[in-house]
């Protein structure tokens, strides 16, 4: 094979390799099979090793390459990724509105309402269509060049393609700016819950420590100096914004772009009222079990660009938007007290009294310990501070003693083995926890 002959083929293996990838990691919808995708990749690599000068920087051989950084480099954000304002209640969300109309002098008449996935914020920069970098949020000023290891995330583009229909004059500018400009995408690395788990079931029979959450694999992922530790992770990226003039009028719209661009995306909602927000939240809160990955809120955006960037910032976050958060599912508090508690069957159980906090919407001020080797399987003592639950969203527990927090005067509880209710003295029955 001639090279002009290797190079019609490079590029037809390149065009089938890039459009099964976007099948698979981007839409869920697999056509080959696995051997065959390896095959075709397996091709393209010989090919490239036989013309290394026909190797170009989209290439899907490309995505891992070079060796181990010694370090990251900073790299300055062109615009900063500022943070986003929490507020966690439909009262704060009225307020925050009434707020944005007051300052604005006029009804703001629609919000986007997006997925908050809990995940590592990210940046990619497509230069003439081709990702020339990626970064990391950092302090929202400065982040880290981590291109290398966002090259491994095969649901990352490595070069743009029109995957979907835009109107005429968004195509239009599209196809200039991918000829001759620059375009920013910025999303969050995630994982998916059941790759997340299998991760760290595979760890723990290494021997290993698991992850405690989704968020931390994917954050230590993305800052490994080796990309080949990345690439062996089961990585997503999902966007959620666009930085170039593309003609979009809406947040809603760079959505639909970064879809057409063949990036996954959170299609969202357009909301017309705070009525119709809360009710999206709602639903939202109640369906988040069945989704793949784990969110913990929605980002509500006024949708309109130009009235968002008449809205301005305060401190380190845009005044145009706001991220809803679903009631927390844990929270801290303190045992006051430790009180023994007579059941509808006879049976005693210590019940621990909180201080009051509020979980999943609802005030807890005590959860039973179920048994006495429950409070000495927790370590725990009168005064603690500690982790409470609600499981399944119905009954809080105790899941953990923050025992750095101790001060000294925390007290252990002394078993009474008097029965609270008719004074006799307490029986254990045989093969029952105490």
């Amino acid at each position: 094979m001639d090279e002009q002959s290797a190079q019609q083929r490079i590029t037809k293996l390149r065009e089938t390799i890039n459009h099964h990838n976007y099948l698979y990691h981007v839409l869920d919808r697999p056509q080959i099979s696995d051997a065959v995708f390896d095959g075709l990749k397996r091709e393209l690599k010989q090919l490239e090793d036989q013309y290394p000068q026909l190797v170009t920087l989209d290439s899907p051989t490309q995505r891992v390459g070079g060796r181990p950084l010694d370090k990251f480099e900073k790299v300055k954000h062109l615009q900063p990724m500022l943070s986003i304002d929490d507020i966690f209640e439909p009262l704060e969300l009225e307020r925050w509105v009434n707020y944005l109309e007051r300052f604005l002098g006029k009804k703001i008449e629609n919000f986007f309402c997006e997925q908050k996935i809990d995940g590592l914020a990210a940046r990619l920069v497509y230069r003439q269509g081709t990702l020339i970098q990626g970064a990391t949020r950092g302090d929202g000023f400065l982040g880290e060049d981590v291109t290398a290891n966002l090259k491994t995330i095969r649901s990352i583009p490595l070069v743009l393609s029109l995957r979907g229909s835009l109107p005429k004059d968004q195509l239009e500018r599209l196809n200039l700016v991918l000829k001759k400009g620059q375009i920013e995408i910025r999303g969050e690395v995630y994982l998916d819950q059941k790759d997340f788990e299998e991760f760290n079931n595979q760890r723990l029979a290494q021997g290993e420590e698991p992850y405690a959450n989704p968020r931390n694999l994917a954050a230590g992922s993305i800052r490994q100096l080796d990309p080949r530790i990345a690439r062996h992770r089961p990585l997503k990226f999902m966007a959620y914004g666009l930085i170039a003039n593309l003609g979009q009028k809406n947040h809603s719209q760079e959505h639909q772009i970064l879809k057409a661009l063949g990036f996954r995306v959170d299609p969202g909602r357009i909301c017309r009222s705070t009525d119709e927000v809360i009710k999206y939240w709602k639903e939202t809160d109640r369906l988040r079990i069945d989704l793949a990955y784990q969110i913990d809120g929605l980002v509500v955006t006024v949708d309109d660009k130009e009235l968002f960037k008449s809205l301005g910032t305060t401190g380190k976050s845009p005044r145009g938007v706001r991220a809803l958060k679903f009631a927390p599912s844990q929270a801290t508090t303190r045992v006051k007290k430790i009180k023994l508690q007579v059941g509808r069957t006879g049976a005693v159980t210590p019940v621990a009294h909180l201080e009051p906090v509020k979980l999943s919407g609802v005030t807890i001020a005590r959860t039973t310990l179920h048994n006495f080797e429950e409070i000495e399987r927790l370590e725990l003592k009168i005064g603690d501070t500690v982790v409470v639950e609600r499981s399944g969203d119905v009954i809080p527990k105790i899941v953990k003693v923050l025992k750095e927090l101790r001060n000294g005067s925390e007290q252990d509880f002394v078993f009474d083995q008097i029965c609270p209710s008719c004074q006799h003295q307490l029986i254990k029955p045989p093969d029952e926890a105490l």
